[in-house]
């Protein structure tokens, strides 16, 4: 045999059982072929790293692009329910029943006047409704965002003050919803509490104030702080609900400086008496 014949057997030899080795790797499945492998398909094999399936690869929360999950704002236990005459009695807790529901209607006007109501109700960390119309709140936008800022509630008491119960549905329609949207507007929530003006209202009225997902109310106890007889007097105002005075009283008040003046009084004569303030949010509101 020629030497260079010998070298070719030697060599076919060599290159059969690297072939019969490979094949049988433990890393090959039974039955997978695998591929050849060059110099061009070695240089290009990806690190484990980068070979990391997109699919199974949870993005980190810093490089998402999905926005964070807002948490859901907890709701607020309700505790009282509104009765038939606009009293209010606790829904589960008898021990709550010894509370009054503060409210102030046609404002908002007086910087000085609304300033300080809200201090007084800060110092007895009472909660109050305030009621207000559509005209003031677009003369004294910045005025409505303070009682709004400081942590009390805003209600609707129709655009202009007029009598809805003489109206017709468009024009309550919009001395209604036209008030929603401009608390919205200023505060980022619409009211949920209406109190027509003069306490006067109609079928209409409550049907419009439904729509508008509100609860509708009157008062129970009127502190008469809007009579003329009553103009300058804290002490008359304080006489007029003290009289009227029940468990659940849903009193009725404005934005008038003798009023601010005798409320300190007021809220400390009722703490004396036994009553706490009922907060609007623990209200339950309509079905």
């Amino acid at each position: 045999m020629q030497p260079f014949a010998k070298w070719n057997t030697a060599a076919a030899a060599i290159l059969l059982a690297a072939s019969l080795t490979a094949c049988s790797s433990p890393e090959a499945p039974p039955g997978a072929s695998l591929p050849a492998v060059t110099p061009e398909t070695n240089l290009q094999q990806p690190s484990a790293a980068e070979s990391s399936s997109p699919a199974l690869t949870q993005p980190s929360a810093a490089n998402s692009n999905e926005p964070e999950a807002t948490p859901a704002p907890q709701q607020t236990a309700k505790l009282f329910r509104m009765n038939d005459v606009y009293r209010f009695v606790p829904i589960d807790n008898d021990e709550l029943k010894k509370s009054v529901l503060l409210t102030f209607d046609d404002g908002p006007h007086n910087k000085e006047i609304i300033t300080s109501l809200l201090d007084t109700l800060d110092k007895h960390k009472a909660k109050a409704i305030f009621f207000v119309n559509g005209y003031r709140v677009k003369q004294n936008p910045e005025l409505l965002q303070l009682i709004h800022e400081r942590g009390q509630t805003i209600g609707n008491h129709s655009w202009d003050h007029i009598n809805l119960k003489q109206e017709e549905k468009d024009v309550i329609e919009q001395q209604i919803g036209d008030v929603q949207s401009k608390v919205e507007e200023l505060t980022g929530a619409k009211p949920l509490f209406f109190r027509p003006p003069f306490g006067s209202g109609s079928d209409a009225v409550r049907e419009i104030t439904k729509n508008h997902g509100m609860l509708y109310m009157t008062w129970s106890n009127g502190s008469l702080d809007w009579d003329k007889s009553t103009k300058d007097k804290p002490e008359a105002v304080i006489q007029n609900v003290l009289e009227q005075l029940h468990p659940g009283a849903n009193i009725l008040m404005h934005e008038l400086k003798w009023t601010a003046d005798a409320l300190d009084e007021l809220l400390t004569a009722l703490e004396e008496k036994g009553y706490s303030f009922i907060d609007p949010d623990t209200i339950e509101g309509i079905n």
